[in-house]
């Protein structure tokens, strides 16, 4: 997975990583924090009734060169092309959201990288409870705290992984997923659905959601929730601040609306 257009330099300028780079899950972990809290998930282009674009050398521009963030595919595609830069061995993975009433498809993608024979769950692209830093695929049915959530990876004897997120108490599903090795190509129908099918979420509502060190800002249609050490406040949104707060709060300027 790479483009023609990414260049590591400027994706590092873009995230504000000032580290010294290295093939290591240190380098991994401080990357993906790095890319949480300054790239938006989000679903701007769906809104506005556009495909989103898989072609590598979009995305780059887009997140990269546009200052824009994106829904998984294109987050966690950025991601990969610098870890391959970095020469970390990773592979994508289908997972299978597992928060909605009825049973979906695998429409979410994910990475998992392999280091010093240690493979760790990668994912930048999950939204409002999405992991925050590499969890070790080794450590099973123990809660991992970061930040302020909690997190938690099962294996079940078919070699399905679940993600489950500690939520108001109570352990939360988020998605499953093994590992079978899924190429670039194979996520196209996945994306088309998420951009076009009326039962997306994506399709049905603006969903934006953004990182930070204390928790994570979320507009979701227009509900905007600020989440800071476990504790929410949330508020409705007038139709003629949404502006306003895609700029102040998601860096997201009227002009990709």
């Amino acid at each position: 997975m790479q483009a023609t257009n990414f260049s590591l330099r400027h994706y590092f300028e873009r995230i504000g990583f000032k580290g010294e780079p290295k093939a290591d899950i240190a380098t991994v972990t401080e990357l993906m924090r790095c890319q949480l809290f300054t790239v938006p998930f989000e679903n701007v282009d769906v809104q506005a009734g556009k495909i989103v674009s898989l072609v590598p050398e979009e995305i780059v521009e887009k997140i990269v060169g546009d200052a824009r963030g994106g829904y998984c595919y294109e987050v966690n595609g950025v991601f990969a092309m610098a870890l391959q830069a970095l020469r970390v061995p990773y592979q994508f993975v289908a997972a299978r959201p597992m928060f909605y009433p009825a049973r979906r498809p695998r429409t979410h993608m994910a990475l998992v990288v392999t280091l010093d024979n240690t493979r760790w769950l990668c994912d930048l692209g999950f939204g409002s409870y999405g992991i925050r830093a590499p969890m070790n695929l080794d450590l099973l049915d123990v809660e991992v705290q970061q930040d302020a959530d909690t997190f938690m990876l099962s294996r079940g004897d078919d070699g399905v992984y679940l993600l489950r997120a500690l939520v108001d108490g109570q352990w939360v599903n988020q998605y499953g997923f093994d590992l079978s090795p899924q190429e670039w190509v194979d996520f196209v129908p996945a994306n088309y659905l998420n951009s076009t099918h009326p039962e997306s979420i994506f399709v049905q509502k603006l969903v934006i959601v953004q990182h930070n060190a204390e928790g994570r800002k979320i507009l979701a249609g227009d509900l905007l929730k600020l989440v800071a050490h476990g504790r929410t406040q949330q508020r409705t949104i007038a139709a003629s601040e949404r502006a306003d707060v895609l700029a102040r709060e998601f860096g997201l300027s009227q002009t990709t609306q």
